[in-house]
C-alpha cells in the first residue's frame, strides 16, 4: 500500500483522449507546461502511453500531419505498475521516465508515481529535516551484522532511521559488500556520535563517511574512512 500513497490519481491529471489529433494534444502540453501526459482511452480508464512534447515539436518541424491521432506518436504503453506492485518494482520500471502510470487491481488506469515523489518518500526516509549525523558503516555479508550494528548504536543513541544499500562486486574493498546508513536523531552530540564510532570500529564495523546534518558538513569522507576531516567538506 506505499506505492498507493504515493499516487497523484488521474482525476487531479492532465490527461489527452485517445481521439485528440496531435494539434490538440501540443495545446494540451503547452496550456498544462507538462512534458509529456497521459493517454486515456474515451471511458478515462484505460491507459493508452504517454504523448511527450518533444516528439510532436519533432515531427511537427519535420513537416509531419497534425491531424494525426495523437496515438501516432504514444510512447510507454507497456510502462506501467500496479497499484499492490511491490517497492523494488518501481526503481526498476520508473528509470529515466519523469513518471509511471499506476494501474489499479482490475488493470484500469488509477494515476500516476513521479520522480519527485519518491525522491521525497526516500528524504523522509534518510529523516534528514530531523537528524544530526548519518553514519555510512561498511559490514560483510555474515549473519547478524544489522542487529550486532544496532544494538552498539542503541546503547548509546535512538535511531532516526536505517538505510542498507548493497555495493558492486569489488567497490568497497577487503570483504565489505554492504554500506548501512544509520541516521542518528537531532540532538545527539558530536561526543556521543564518535564514541559511538570508536565502538563500532573496535567491533570491526568501519566508519566510511558521516554526514553532519545540520551543518550541512561531511566530516569523515568514504576516501579515508575512520579518519575524521581536519576541514570538514560542504555538502
Amino acid at each position: 500500500m506505499l506505492i498507493k500513497s504515493l499516487v497523484l490519481k488521474k482525476d487531479y491529471l492532465t490527461t489527452v483522449n485517445e481521439k485528440a489529433t496531435l494539434e490538440e494534444a501540443l495545446k494540451i502540453l503547452e496550456d498544462s507546461g507538462f512534458r509529456c501526459v497521459p493517454i486515456l482511452d474515451d471511458t478515462g480508464t484505460i491507459f493508452r502511453g504517454n504523448i511527450y512534447k518533444m516528439h510532436i515539436y519533432r515531427h511537427k518541424s519535420q513537416g509531419g500531419d497534425m491531424t494525426l491521432p495523437v496515438t501516432y506518436l504514444l510512447k510507454n504503453a507497456t510502462k506501467t505498475i500496479k497499484v499492490n506492485s511491490p517497492f523494488f518494482k518501481v526503481f526498476f520500471n520508473i528509470k529515466d521516465l519523469p513518471y509511471i502510470s499506476v494501474l489499479d487491481e482490475e488493470n484500469k488506469f488509477y494515476g500516476i508515481l513521479t520522480h519527485a515523489s519518491l525522491l521525497r518518500m526516500l528524504s523522509d526516509a534518510w529523516n534528514i529535516k530531523h537528524g544530526s549525523y548519518v553514519l555510512t558503516v561498511l559490514s560483510d555479508n555474515s549473519r547478524g551484522n544489522l542487529v550486532k550494528m544496532s544494538k552498539i548504536i542503541s546503547k548509546y543513541s535512538n535511531m532516526a532511521s536505517v538505510m542498507t544499500l548493497d555495493a558492486s562486486a569489488g567497490e568497497l574493498g577487503g570483504d565489505f559488500v554492504r554500506r548501512t546508513l544509520f541516521t542518528l536523531p537531532a540532538g545527539v552530540s558530536e561526543t556521543t556520535m564518535k564514541t559511538i564510532v570508536e565502538k563500532l570500529h573496535k567491533k570491526g564495523y568501519v566508519v566510511a563517511e558521516i554526514e553532519d546534518l545540520q551543518a550541512g558538513l561531511t566530516i569523515m569522507s568514504d576516501e579515508n574512512p575512520g579518519v575524521f576531516l581536519s576541514k570538514p567538506q560542504e555538502d
